[in-house]
């Protein structure tokens, strides 16, 4: 029997949560004004549209996490942009994002946009009361910048890297694998990590150890390039 999707319902809820991203209040500073970098973000991007693309960002992270409801996910009523001057590219805390321009080649809104979808999981991910593994937290993080169509064309191919916890685009095509073998997939996983962690989480999600899991999405990669 062929599985019905209700387009209706999935347009209203997208709409849903387009309206309440918005409502949250964004703020955007440009720290680095005088260097080369904070002077192309005011040329190219500036305030207004940062604020249009924070907003786009949160309500896609929102969709991906199925947090359709206020109590599904963090308290947050503010999210801050800074453009600063730094080592790195970006980073978040306490809901604030940095970020890094200066050497951005190319497409800078592009850029800063992949950063972006990167950056603002955290603030509204489960972290497991601190007891999630940092390879995670970073692949999740990486997963919701490759649903969103912003991977670089640096990052590794499906089925490359050693460990499924090697973190960020390794562990990001690990969790897309994931996910074609259960829809919602990540964010069912955060669910489950709103109050602890246990690598137990997948074995209930996919019956498979992480271990298992590896070894399958190994294998089915090899075979998919031969």
């Amino acid at each position: 029997m062929s599985k019905i999707i209700n387009h209706g319902k999935t347009s209203r809820t997208s709409l849903k949560l387009s309206m309440n991203a918005r409502l949250l209040l964004y703020t955007v500073t440009n720290n680095a004004s005088a260097t080369a970098g904070g002077a192309r973000f005011t040329r190219d991007i500036g305030v207004d549209y940062s604020k249009q693309i924070l907003a786009r960002v949160t309500a896609f992270t929102w969709r991906n996490f199925h947090q359709t409801d206020p109590a599904d996910g963090e308290n947050v009523q503010r999210v801050a942009f800074f453009i600063i001057d730094m080592d790195g590219i970006g980073y978040a805390d306490n809901n604030r994002i940095h970020q890094l321009i200066e050497n951005y080649p190319g497409d800078l809104k592009r850029e800063v946009g992949g950063v972006l979808y990167h950056e603002m999981k955290p603030i509204w991910q489960w972290d497991g009361n601190g007891r999630n593994p940092v390879g995670l937290i970073e692949g999740i993080a990486d997963f919701v910048r490759l649903k969103a169509n912003y991977a670089p064309s640096h990052w590794v191919q499906p089925g490359q890297g050693d460990r499924c916890d090697q973190g960020y685009d390794i562990t990001a095509r690990f969790l897309d694998y994931c996910t074609d073998l259960r829809n919602g997939f990540v964010a069912d996983l955060n669910k489950m990590m709103r109050t602890s962690f246990s690598a137990l989480y997948l074995v209930d999600l996919l019956g498979k150890t992480v271990d298992e899991l590896w070894i399958d999405y190994r294998a089915r990669k090899i075979e998919q390039l031969c």
